[in-house]
């Protein structure tokens, strides 16, 4: 047997709502001939996409690891997430303490000097990702992953074996397909509980927590397109914002629905949430996790000027959640993080209640996004005005509901 092996691992992992229902999928490939060495999937409930890509490279790493148990092993990780490949490469700091842990466990299969790590498009990386639907999917129905074919070469019938090894007597699988099973016994964990989603079977839930997601009026930045984050300046409403305001108030307060106002930190948000609260004679409760995201050292600048200073930021940016603004901003992997567990704790505290929240376009699209479960990039492909409403009703059964996106006919 060589000294040394080389493997691939391409990893990958999702999640439907993120948090949702995850899975993630990997694959150990023969870097001479490209054929498929072991593939480990598994469903591991309700997760971010970050920690589900994590747990796919875990699987993928002892997937390896077990196919060349002695031995020198070098493996090269190709992956579609830009945030662990940074941060497994040391070039990106682990700033989410439930990234650490995940990340220590990856760097303990084999030593940092034996994998080396790329960043690939999605479009590269469609064996992991299918292996990661695949277990998505078998979580959905109640069942583990199960390899629908086993390692066999397609042409000769063959147990798959490892470059350079030897193939064994005639007949003797031990070479290939009992590495193969071990590499993935190794990678799989201990099955996780299914949530039950889809219709109910109460006939009558109760009233949901329903949230009116009104975006702030206008600043002076607002009809400029200028990035306007919660890294910049706080701008004030400018006189048109004002005016949204005020019309807002007054169509909330004919209609006289809402029970709760909540707001972002942020000053245009809380001038919005006052001019409102004034007139239904309501309190203004403020919440850290319903600010805008930070865009670093975008903040203040127009997308030309951006794209014209820092083009290839901006690019990857577009192109990966996991990606932040140049400057330490944040990532949409992150502010859906926030964002989701700002949810969480105001659909407990506002259960049956109808709720205003006074925010930003990043926390209502994300909102709307997790509602539908819709990916990522439906981020961009969604219009919200200033001063703009949106509703979203959240049951008790977990499933919300998309009621209203974008309405401005209370300013027309």
């Amino acid at each position: 047997m060589p000294a040394s092996h080389q493997l691939v691992v391409e990893a990958d992992g999702g999640s439907r709502g993120n948090p949702g229902p995850a899975g993630y999928g990997a694959v150990v490939l023969d870097p001479v001939t490209g054929g498929t060495l072991a593939e480990a999937a598994e469903y591991i409930g309700v997760a971010t996409n970050n920690v589900a890509e994590y747990k796919g490279l875990i699987a993928g790493l002892k997937a390896a690891r077990a196919l060349v148990p002695d031995g020198d092993l070098r493996v090269h990780v190709r992956m579609d997430s830009k945030l662990v490949v940074e941060q497994m490469s040391g070039r990106w700091k682990i700033k989410h303490p439930d990234m650490k842990p995940l990340a220590a466990e990856a760097a303990g299969v084999l030593p940092a000097s034996s994998v080396t790590y790329e960043w690939i498009p999605r479009a590269e990386n469609k064996h992991a990702d299918r292996l990661a639907n695949e277990a998505m999917d078998a979580g959905r129905r109640g069942e583990r992953w199960e390899r629908s074919s086993s390692t066999a070469d397609l042409d000769t019938g063959r147990p798959a074996e490892l470059p350079g090894s030897p193939a064994g007597p005639p007949g003797d699988p031990v070479a290939g397909a009992a590495k193969v099973r071990a590499a993935m016994a190794a990678a799989r964990p201990a099955a996780a509980a299914v949530p039950q989603t889809g219709w109910g079977s109460a006939p009558d839930l109760g009233a949901p927590a329903t949230f009116v997601l009104l975006r702030h009026g206008e600043t002076a930045l607002t009809p400029e397109k200028r990035f306007s984050g919660s890294g910049g300046t706080d701008p004030e409403l400018s006189a048109t914002g004002r005016h949204q305001a005020s019309c807002a108030a007054d169509a909330f307060a004919a209609r006289g629905t809402v029970q709760e106002i909540v707001s972002s930190p942020m000053r245009r948000c809380r001038e919005t949430a006052a001019a409102v609260a004034g007139r239904l004679g309501l309190d203004v409760r403020i919440e850290e996790g319903l600010r805008e995201t930070d865009f670093g050292v975008w903040e203040g600048l127009t997308f030309a000027e951006v794209r014209e200073r820092y083009a290839s930021d901006l690019t990857a940016w577009l192109a990966s959640p996991d990606v932040a603004p140049t400057g330490g901003g944040e990532s949409f992997a992150e502010v859906t993080e926030r964002v989701s567990a700002a949810r969480d704790r105001l659909v407990a505290r506002y259960a049956g209640r109808t709720v205003l929240l006074v925010t930003h376009v990043t926390p209502i699209k994300t909102l709307v996004r997790l509602a539908l479960g819709a990916p990522p990039e439906s981020l961009f492909r969604m219009e919200l005005s200033p001063a703009s409403v949106s509703t979203v009703a959240y049951y008790a059964d977990g499933n919300p509901s998309l009621r209203v996106l974008n309405d401005t006919s209370h300013l027309r």
